[in-house]
């Protein structure tokens, strides 16, 4: 029987950093799991009173971290997501000065719970989905200092509101300190690519997970598995040097695989596809517009069929070639 570890979401506060004594130590590959159960106080206390400047809860709280014995600087965890569960209330918010359409909605906070149930996400009264759980916030604890878990993403994660980090994907983080120091929170019961409202739809859950270590495996920014891709996250100070950067690590994995550049090179432009990412933008914003993102998340899609199967000199035991 797989023993399961529980943490719960009094473990949780904002910031991935490394001077937080881990609540668990863990080795890897052992398929041991990890349950991560992540903290909605902030949408409730939103909904109850509507006034930011009230609020108590902190805001994107991460829960964590997990000591991995044997990660070091230089080396990848690899985090895969076997479950995320839900529970019977999720929350959509319109947030003065927030998100895509902040000149059309009120200046000030609206609120909606949103029932879950067997039917599905109960969006309005007319519109009822199919859940498509997902983690807004993963990341290792960086080399120094404090990586904010609301604005911006970062090289060793964060807030980085991919969709495709849910139930059947692996991450894949930069390690920075000893132990990694994994924390996640940031739970979506289902969220469209970009987020324009910058809150949909938060929920409080448990992510279900199982670490690996890829030693050697030195990434400058996370890349995500999923059944079919690989996805190799972009972070700059532009969209267009955040594409560049994504580019580049995708066809440093060709290249490291044996592939001719020009064959790299060919088969990315007619295959690989690139988009925008979530909405938390890769430079930290100006402390009077907090909510203003700069820079860019992008992401960058490789079919598993090119990259799976050819060794790659950095990969490890128990981990897919990266």
């Amino acid at each position: 029987m797989t023993t399961e570890h529980r943490l719960g979401k009094e473990h949780g506060r904002p910031g991935h950093r490394a001077d937080v004594p881990p609540v668990l130590r863990i080795a890897p590959g052992t398929g041991e799991r990890i349950a991560f159960q992540t903290d909605d106080a902030v949408y409730r206390e939103l909904h109850e009173h509507g006034d930011l400047a009230l609020l108590s809860a902190p805001l994107n709280p991460v829960t964590g971290p997990v000591y991995v014995e044997g990660a070091r600087p230089g080396d990848a965890l690899a985090v895969t997501i076997h479950e995320i569960r839900l529970t019977d209330t999720g929350w959509a918010m319109s947030l003065p000065g927030v998100g895509a359409l902040r000149d059309r909605m009120p200046d000030r906070v609206v609120t909606r719970r949103i029932p879950i149930d067997a039917d599905g996400v109960h969006l309005t009264d007319a519109v009822t989905v199919a859940p498509r759980p997902m983690v807004g916030c993963i990341g290792t604890a960086p080399a120094s200092g404090v990586a904010s878990t609301v604005m911006p993403a970062h090289s060793i994660g964060g807030n980085m509101d991919v969709t495709d980090i849910a139930p059947g994907a692996t991450v894949y983080l930069p390690v920075e300190v000893e132990g990694a120091l994994l924390a996640i929170g940031d739970v979506h019961a289902i969220m469209a690519r970009g987020e324009s409202s910058f809150v949909a739809i938060e929920a409080e859950g448990t992510v279900v997970v199982s670490i690996d270590v890829v030693p050697g495996l030195s990434l400058r920014a996370p890349r995500i598995a999923t059944a079919d891709e690989w996805i190799f996250v972009g972070l700059g100070a532009t969209v267009q040097e955040s594409v560049r950067r994504g580019y580049e690590d995708a066809f440093d994995a060709f290249v490291e695989r044996g592939w001719d550049a020009m064959d790299a090179y060919t088969v990315m432009s007619a295959l690989a596809d690139s988009e925008l990412g979530g909405p938390t933008g890769a430079v930290d914003p100006d402390p009077l517009h907090p909510f203003d993102a700069i820079g860019a998340v992008t992401l960058h899609r490789v079919p598993r069929s090119l990259l799976d199967g050819r060794s790659s000199p950095a990969a490890g035991e128990g981990a897919a070639a990266v």
